[in-house]
């Protein structure tokens, strides 16, 4: 190495631990400002609401807005997302349930809406991390709600409709599928575990690649990772946090059917979440039982200028053959626009609630 370059390593390197020293300081200047907010809002009585994500999507999104790169959005949107992780732990680490155990996809997006300050608490269904969350044990939930493969998750949609729980945001998370396993070759799996959605999304890979390994269904990814590390010639579907955390070994990479494959998840509370400025507002209804009926329930909100972008039907578990709606919309209960489509709903409706309204997805 010459002595131009080491000259030139050396002043470059300067600049970096001049920024880093910047960065530092700067870090901490923010964190003594949020340590003032969480201050003067316990003065005025709101010391139990420390999170506010309709603030922390406004952020984001200026945030994301103004950069320039050449770092992507998504790491940029990222890093600032765990530095307001950070300084909300200094008023009070959030807890934070989702479905377990550790390695899931669910906690890949709890941990990408909340940060890693956030304390993670694994539940092992769908209904106890409700119950952590209505029982005061746990400030949020994130759960799963539909996959752009295989559809809506029946369990997260028969919840909703009976919990006081209020969808507070929303979590977009890319499904990777991994095949992984102790073993070091295709060639030695016979069994492969999985939940059975995550089977369904590679089925066609499975036909290709293990025509003869048989499919076992389970809880959950991680589960699945559990079980390959532990039993020979078994591998799992899972994401590669999963690998990580139970020593197994990648035989293949990205073996899902749909590349694009995601799953959407919610974000629930106990809390009501304040208009952002890029919103949507989740529903359930029912139609009177006479014709012509759910285009009645319908038109609100196209004569309100509202645009739907989700309409799904489920069975109404109270009545045999009645059938329930699940609504999103764009924008904020408190819109002008949409709170009139909701006045009018509600008249013709023959049950409406409004599961809550919250800042869309900031990837």
């Amino acid at each position: 190495m010459t002595d131009d370059l080491k000259n030139e390593l050396a002043d470059a390197r300067g600049e970096i631990d001049a920024i880093d020293a910047q960065l530092l300081d700067l870090l901490n200047r923010r964190a003594r400002c949020a340590q003032k907010v969480g201050e003067i809002k316990a003065r005025h009585g709101e010391g139990e609401v420390a999170y506010r994500p309709e603030r922390e999507a406004q952020v984001l999104r200026r945030i994301r807005d103004k950069n320039a790169g050449p770092l992507p959005d998504e790491s940029v949107t990222g890093f600032f997302r765990e530095v307001m992780s950070a300084c909300l732990s200094l008023e009070r680490p959030l807890s934070v349930a989702f479905l377990g155990p550790l390695g899931t996809f669910s906690e890949s997006a709890a941990t990408k809406h909340f940060g890693h300050a956030a304390r993670l608490s694994s539940q092992a269904s769908i209904d106890e991390i409700f119950r952590e969350v209505e029982a005061g044990r746990a400030d949020f939930a994130v759960v799963p709600v539909e996959n752009s493969t295989d559809g809506a998750i029946g369990r997260t949609l028969d919840l909703l409709m009976t919990s006081p729980l209020k969808i507070g945001g929303e979590v977009a998370l890319r499904i990777q599928q991994h095949l992984m396993s102790k073993e070091t070759s295709l060639d030695a799996i016979t069994q492969v575990y999985s939940h059975a959605q995550s089977l369904a999304q590679c089925h066609e890979w499975l036909g290709r690649s293990l025509p003869r390994a048989r499919r076992v269904p389970v809880g959950s990814n991680a589960q699945a990772a559990q079980l390959a590390a532990s039993e020979a010639g078994t591998a799992a579907l899972a994401g590669e946090a999963a690998a990580e955390r139970y020593g197994l070994i990648v035989l293949a990479s990205n073996v899902e059917d749909e590349p694009n494959n995601t799953t959407r998840f919610l974000v629930l509370g106990r809390q009501e979440s304040g208009p952002s400025g890029c919103d949507k507002t989740s529903l359930i209804m029912s139609a009177p039982n006479r014709t012509g009926s759910l285009g009645e329930l319908l038109a609100p909100f196209s004569d309100a200028g509202v645009s739907m972008t989700r309409l799904e039907s489920r069975p109404a578990r109270h009545t045999l053959w009645d059938y329930v709606f699940y609504v999103d919309v764009e924008g904020h209960r408190d819109d002008p626009a949409v709170a009139r489509a909701l006045t009018e709903l509600a008249r013709r409706a023959a049950y409406l609630k409004v599961l809550g309204s919250y800042p869309v997805a900031v990837c």
